[in-house]
């Protein structure tokens, strides 16, 4: 009897998680419902804002092509109208001296005759010889040797389609946070999720984000493949909101539910007694683990918390009571945090070519790409430099550091997400949302090292050529989430070097402040 209850129960067990399963999976396609009806109102607006667009290139093209039509119907009138009117003085000469001629053979008076016909003679010739050959011919045609070869364009509007309609897959689900998981550790916090159930779109990648503490804005605090993150450097008594969506090449998938956690009123000593038991293992992780200013990816080690659970329709609440061991490890005497790290192809253009384990990269296009470092950066004090391995007919490479979403296809610091100082054989620019500022004499060549350094204490970006600072701080007010970026094309290549101590130029000028 008690044998078969306990089959029953376990059978129920799964059953429930099945249809805890399915009830997820019915949301999913309920949002998915709404989800369309919005991408479609967005997607017909944009279709119409792209074909607007043609339909506004090819009347600027008529209205260019009219000019040219327009200047050669000037042209001949005016050359037509020019031969007119020598035409016609001419003719008014020659009928002049015939009619001159005419009176003169009537003259009856021999010996005045003779006094003046081989004269007259001559002149006649003379104008004759001036209606030669080509004198009555025009000097113009009537036709417009003008033909507008529209055939490719209109071969082309024929076979105008959605290309990314054969090739793209759906946009992601919201990833579900795994409650069971999550949990804060002094003044760090942990967060796992996962894919929906029977989700089978690809996913290339996570974005977890929190709010500052205090119910301010979100920001980016990791981007990258793993389903669980430990966020270190937090502020102790504080609320934290976190929040994770995926993406892929079509696009980001709507957010998940928003999960809140509390980090510890104070730091403990490693004797105060735990509430609850902390497996060895990850207290020998933390204990080695220096503070830093990366996020520290650790994996998951069952334990107990205790936590009130408050769910909404778009909330989860974890308040967690975990007081846990302070973190033992210190910064570096000089305050920055070495990093090791390459270029990431997943995140960089189709044209980017990477060699030398990920750390040397060039382009196979004459058009500038972005390729990002696979390491981004939220606080503290990072420097790495770039050797410019190949630099041919002066190109203008550009360095610095981006957001994940920033364009691939375009210079860096084009656009909003980017702020980047661009170099060529002679001098440099600062840009920032296409804004170029802070021109520097002083530029590269085959050899070279350009340096960046990122002080997030700060909040500043500072550049370096051949470890002489290039101009003065290029950009501050530095702020959230950053990962080392460069623009190229197939003129340079160049190769990354990581894990550097701090330059002279930027100690001296710390040590004064």
């Amino acid at each position: 009897f008690f044998s078969l209850q306990s089959q029953l129960s376990q059978a129920l067990n799964g059953l429930s998680d099945r249809a805890k399963e399915a009830k997820e999976f019915l949301v999913q396609l309920r949002n998915m419902v709404q989800q369309i009806q919005e991408n479609s109102v967005e997607f017909e607006a944009c279709l119409v804002a792209q074909c607007d667009a043609l339909i506004d290139a090819l009347n600027r093209r008529k209205a260019q092509l009219l000019s040219r039509v327009n200047k050669e119907h000037e042209h001949k009138l005016k050359v037509v109208r020019d031969q007119i009117s020598h035409c016609t003085v001419k003719l008014r000469q020659t009928t002049g001296l015939m009619e001159y001629c005419l009176e003169v053979i009537k003259e009856n008076d021999p010996s005045g005759f003779l006094q003046i016909s081989d004269a007259l003679i001559r002149r006649v010739h003379l104008t004759e010889d001036q209606w030669g050959k080509g004198t009555l011919t025009p000097r113009m045609t009537t036709d417009f040797d003008l033909n507008l070869d529209n055939g490719p364009l209109l071969q082309s509007i024929h076979q105008l389609d959605f290309v990314q309609m054969k090739v793209s897959s759906p946009v992601p689900a919201p990833p579900i946070l795994q409650l069971e998981d999550c949990c804060t550790h002094n003044n760090s916090a942990t967060l796992s999720w996962k894919q929906p159930p029977l989700s089978t779109v690809q996913v290339e990648g996570y974005i977890l984000e929190l709010d500052d503490g205090n119910g301010g804005q979100f920001r980016e605090v990791y981007v990258g493949k793993e389903t669980m993150c430990t966020v270190d450097g937090l502020h102790f008594n504080s609320t934290y909101s976190a929040r994770v969506k995926a993406f892929n090449k079509t696009g980001v998938s709507p957010y998940s539910k928003t999960l809140v956690l509390q980090t510890s009123e104070e730091t403990q000593s490693e004797e105060q007694t735990l509430p609850f038991p902390v497996p060895l293992e990850r207290l020998q992780l933390r204990r080695m683990s220096p503070f830093s200013s990366t996020l520290n990816l650790q994996p998951s080690f069952p334990g107990r918390s205790y936590f009130e659970l408050r769910s909404s329709a778009h909330q989860l609440s974890l308040h967690s009571s975990l007081q846990s061991l302070n973190s033992a490890g210190e910064p570096s005497a000089s305050g920055i945090s070495l990093a090791w790290f390459s270029f990431d192809p997943a995140s960089a253009h189709a044209d980017i070519i990477f060699s030398n384990d990920n750390l040397t990269v060039t382009c196979n296009s004459y058009d500038d790409r972005v390729v990002l470092g696979k390491t981004g950066f939220s606080k503290g004090l990072h420097y790495w430099e770039l050797s410019i391995d190949r630099y041919d007919n002066h190109p203008d490479p550009a360095f610095g550091v981006a957001r994940i979403d920033v364009l691939k296809d375009a210079m860096l610091g084009k656009d909003d997400k980017a702020w980047a100082m661009y170099v060529d054989n002679n001098r440099s620019w600062f840009m920032h949302n296409n804004s170029h500022t802070n021109r520097t004499e002083g530029g590269i060549t085959k050899g070279a090292t350009v340096g960046v350094l990122l002080d997030l204490t700060r909040r500043t970006l500072t550049f370096s050529i051949n470890e002489d600072q290039q101009g003065p701080v290029a950009f501050e007010n530095l702020e959230g989430l950053f990962f080392p970026a460069v623009s190229l094309n197939r003129n340079v290549q160049v190769t990354l070097h990581t894990g550097l101590p701090v330059p002279e130029f930027y100690a001296s000028r710390s040590a004064m402040q």
